[in-house]
């Protein structure tokens, strides 16, 4: 009996580990980025930006911040992002902020291409995103780019088109905002 209960329990554990994440791409007037959202270990974030996905939310997004190390000259702690979204207060603020998944809760972390919600404090993130350009540990848990030490909330990665979001940080800005934001055509799921 005890080794039934065993080998059933090392089934579950096994099938846990052939989930099939989600996928989503965004359809970019610089090309296209294929992301796969964790909805495992990032089941509050990724079920948020899925939702938005599938309620039509980012139709007509843009890209419109970049965060490279030329262009943060007032931050002691580096980063490199490129945010994308509503850009618009008002608009993000009629959708509802979401709870806060740290990295330390899910285990992800902030490593080239991850996707991630900005946000202000701790619970206020809704609709705005960003992808890592190069490992960002500084956004992690504990990391030191937020004072508050709460990490940004990890939620996926880039499958395909690290060279789109590359471009798209190298283009010209004035104090991190795009001066031609880049269009996000449409976010939609993959079937």
């Amino acid at each position: 009996m005890r080794n039934l209960v065993i080998g059933m329990l090392l089934m579950v554990f096994v099938s846990c580990g052939n989930t099939t994440l989600p996928k989503v791409e965004i359809e970019s007037s610089m090309g296209n980025i294929l992301l796969e959202v964790d909805t495992v270990h990032a089941p509050v974030t990724g079920g948020n930006f899925l939702e938005l996905v599938d309620k039509g939310v980012y139709l007509n997004a843009t890209f419109y911040r970049v965060v490279r190390m030329d262009n943060q000259p007032q931050s002691p702690v580096k980063i490199e992002v490129i945010q994308g979204g509503l850009n618009d207060d008002k608009l993000i603020e009629s959708y509802p902020a979401i709870l806060h998944e740290t990295t330390k809760k899910t285990g992800l972390k902030h490593l080239d291409g991850t996707l991630s919600m900005a946000r202000y404090s701790p619970g206020t993130a809704s609709t705005e995103f960003f992808i890592c350009v190069g490992d960002q540990p500084e956004l992690d848990f504990d990391g030191k780019r937020n004072p508050d030490g709460q990490g940004f909330a990890a939620f996926g990665k880039v499958l395909q088109g690290m060279d789109v979001v590359r471009q798209i940080q190298q283009q010209e800005d004035e104090e991190q905002y795009l001066t031609e934001p880049v269009q996000i055509y449409n976010i939609k799921r993959l079937k």
